[in-house]
C-alpha cells in the first residue's frame, strides 16, 4: 500500500506547491524594483515551498546552440528516430552536421529521466552525432506489453544498435554499463555488422566485489527476498500501468537524499539566502538543478530486483556466469571493439577499480584496443557532468572514439 500513500500525499499536496509556485511569481513580479527584504524573503520562502515536491514528467532536454569555428552559434535538432513501448530513442543532431560518427548514449533507467545526461549529451554534440535512450515511466505502460527485466533492458541496446547500424558506438553510464558490455558480447559471438566500433564505460558496477561503496554494502546487507517484500510496490489504479510490480522513483531518491542529507539542507538553505541577496544566476543554477533531481520515474519491479541479484549480490558478470536469453554472455567473444573505462576518484557509487575490472574480463581483446582513465577530483556525477567530464573526461572519450575509426 506504500505506493497508494505516496499518491495520496501527493495529491494532497500539489495544491499546496501550487499555490505557494503562483505567490513566488506574483510577490517577485509586484514587488520586484520596491527591494523589500521582508517581501523578498516571502518570495524566497514560497520558492522553497513549491520546489519541495516531486513530479513525474520528464523536464525538456533543452540542448543549447553550440559554437562554431567561426564564432557563430550552430543550433542542435532533437528529434525521435526509434520508438519501443519502453523506450524512445532520441537523436541530438549538429544543424550542420556531415558525416560525424554516431554514438548511442544508454542512459540509466533509475529514479530520474534520461534528462540527467543533458550535460553529456551538451558535450557529446560537438563532435559527434548523439543518440539518446529516453526511457518511459514504467507505471505509464499498460502490462499488455509485458514484463521488463534485464534481458530486455540488453535486448533494447541491441536492436537500437541494429538500427543505427555498422561503425557506430557504444557508451554507457553507471548502471547500463553491465547491459551494454553483455550486449556488445552478444553481438560479437553472433558477429553482428552492428557490433559497437567503441565501447566506453563510464562508472559502472561491473564489478561490485572491488572495492565496495555504501551502496554495494547495502545491497548485500539483506536477503534477495527483503528487497522484493519491503522496497516494490504496486502501480495505483488511476495510470495506465496499473497492477505493474515497480520499485517507486519517491523511494529510490528518499535513499540518495538521505545518504547526502545534509549537503542537500544546505544546498536549500544557500538557495534561500542566494535569493534573498538578490544573487538569481546563482540561486537559479541550484533551482534547476533540484527540478531536475525531483522529477522521478518509476523502475520495472522485475529489472530492479534482477540488477539487485544478478549485478550486486552474486556477480555472475565477473563470475561468467551472466546469460541473455538462456545463453551464457561470454565476454571474450569481444575482439574488435576499442574498450574505454572511465573512473571518478571521488565516487561513493561505483568505487575505483569496479569499471576498470571490463578490461580484465574482455580477456581477448588485444591490449593496444583497451584505455583505462581515472578523473581525479570528481564524484560519480561529475565523471559525465560538469567542467573536468567537459574538458579532461571528454577529450578521452573522443579520441577513443576517433582511434576506432582510423
Amino acid at each position: 500500500m506504500i505506493y497508494q500513500k505516496y499518491q495520496m500525499m501527493s495529491d494532497l499536496s500539489d495544491p499546496v506547491r501550487q499555490f505557494a509556485e503562483h505567490a513566488q511569481v506574483i510577490t517577485k513580479v509586484w514587488f520586484e524594483k520596491q527591494g523589500f527584504t521582508p517581501l523578498q524573503r516571502m518570495a524566497a520562502y514560497y520558492e522553497q515551498i513549491s520546489l519541495m515536491g516531486l513530479t513525474h514528467t520528464r523536464p525538456d532536454f533543452a540542448i543549447a546552440p553550440i559554437q562554431s569555428k567561426e564564432g557563430g552559434l550552430i543550433a542542435i535538432e532533437e528529434s525521435h528516430v526509434y520508438a519501443t513501448p519502453f523506450c524512445q530513442l532520441v537523436r541530438f543532431k549538429r544543424e550542420d552536421a556531415v558525416h560525424l560518427p554516431k554514438v548511442l548514449l544508454v542512459a540509466p533507467m533509475s529514479g530520474h529521466f534520461a534528462t540527467l545526461l543533458r550535460g553529456t549529451v551538451q558535450t557529446m554534440v560537438r563532435d559527434h552525432d548523439v543518440y539518446l535512450t529516453d526511457w518511459l515511466n514504467i507505471r505509464d505502460i499498460p502490462m499488455s506489453e509485458g514484463e521488463f527485466g534485464l534481458d530486455e533492458y540488453t535486448e533494447h541496446i541491441i536492436w537500437f544498435m541494429q538500427h543505427l547500424g555498422p561503425s557506430t558506438h557504444l557508451m554507457g553510464v553507471c548502471q547500463p554499463t553491465v547491459a551494454c558490455l553483455a550486449a556488445t558480447a552478444v553481438m560479437s559471438e553472433d558477429r553482428q555488422d552492428c557490433v559497437p566500433a567503441s565501447l566506453t564505460l563510464m562508472a559502472g558496477p561491473i564489478d561490485t566485489r572491488i572495492n565496495p561503496t555504501q551502496v554495494n554494502e547495502l545491497a548485500v546487507s539483506k536477503p534477495y527476498e527483503w528487497f522484493e517484500a519491503n522496497l516494490i510496490g504496486m502501480v495505483p489504479m488511476h495510470f495506465k500501468g496499473v497492477g505493474r510490480r515497480v520499485y517507486p522513483g519517491f523511494m529510490q531518491l528518499m535513499a540518495f537524499l538521505n545518504m547526502n542529507l545534509d549537503r542537500h539542507r544546505q544546498s536549500f538553505a544557500t538557495l534561500y539566502e542566494h535569493r534573498v541577496n538578490g544573487e538569481d544566476e546563482k540561486a537559479d543554477a541550484i533551482k534547476e538543478f533540484y527540478k531536475e533531481y525531483f522529477a522521478i520515474m518509476d523502475l520495472s519491479g522485475p529489472f530492479y530486483l534482477e540488477t539487485i541479484k544478478n549485478v550486486f549480490q552474486q556477480h555472475l558478470l565477473p563470475k561468467g556466469e551472466l546469460t541473455y536469453r538462456g545463453r551464457k554472455v561470454d565476454l571474450r567473444a569481444i575482439r574488435k571493439t576499442f574498450l574505454l573505462t572511465v573512473e571518478g576518484e571521488r565516487d561513493d557509487i561505483c568505487g575505483i577499480g569496479q569499471t576498470l575490472a571490463a578490461q580484465d574480463l574482455c580477456a581477448l581483446l588485444p591490449g593496444f584496443k583497451k584505455t583505462h582513465h581515472l578523473q581525479a577530483g570528481v564524484g560519480h556525477y561529475g565523471v559525465f557532468n560538469g567542467k573536468r567530464w567537459d574538458r579532461q573526461i571528454y577529450p578521452v572519450v573522443r579520441n577513443t572514439i576517433q582511434s576506432s575509426r582510423a
